[in-house]
């Protein structure tokens, strides 16, 4: 993730809003909230913005059970996550995870193609894989959804293969 903090600043100002200064926690939240509002709309699609502010609110709240200040951004995707993820479960959202915040890829044309081909998925696929794209274990899948593991796994390898199967069609 590019970010305006540089590494040697963080663990201070980390430090300092988990003190109670309300600069430095400003300067925290506006720095990454570019990067919650990505994960959120690519988990909740529509409720995007209510869900990033869900996951900003929580952040904020839960900054200071933070003890390891470099696993400050794999604990922000986390709580955004499991936040977007209770958005749409509030919301009763269906059409959870229409697209995926995909990275630089080489043709850009494959962005495109991504997102149809998850378009097409159930929502309960997208969903999945949309999760495994942010680098949620199975483990943290289950405990995200509020589901057993072995329905994380057996949807994740169905939603793999429909994938697959809806992105190289047989030629038959």
């Amino acid at each position: 993730m590019n970010t305006a903090i540089d590494s040697p600043t963080l663990p201070a100002l980390l430090r300092r809003a988990q003190a109670g200064d309300e600069r430095a926690m400003n300067s925290l939240l506006a720095d990454i909230a570019p990067y919650v509002a990505r994960i959120c709309r690519s988990i909740t699609h529509d409720d995007g913005a209510d869900a990033a502010q869900e996951a900003l609110l929580a952040i904020y709240r839960g900054l200071g059970s933070l003890r390891e200040p470099e696993a400050f951004y794999g604990w922000v995707r986390s709580v955004t996550v499991r936040e977007a993820v209770r958005t749409s479960k509030r919301r009763g959202a269906e059409t959870a995870c229409t697209q995926v915040e995909v990275g630089r890829t080489t043709n850009p044309l494959d962005a495109v193609h991504i997102t149809d081909v998850l378009g097409r998925l159930s929502a309960p696929h997208r969903q999945i894989l949309t999760l495994r794209v942010y680098g949620l274990n199975e483990e943290e899948m289950a405990e995200t959804l509020s589901l057993p593991v072995g329905t994380v796994r057996s949807r994740l390898h169905r939603a793999r293969r429909r994938f697959q199967e809806a992105w190289q069609p047989s030629a038959a």
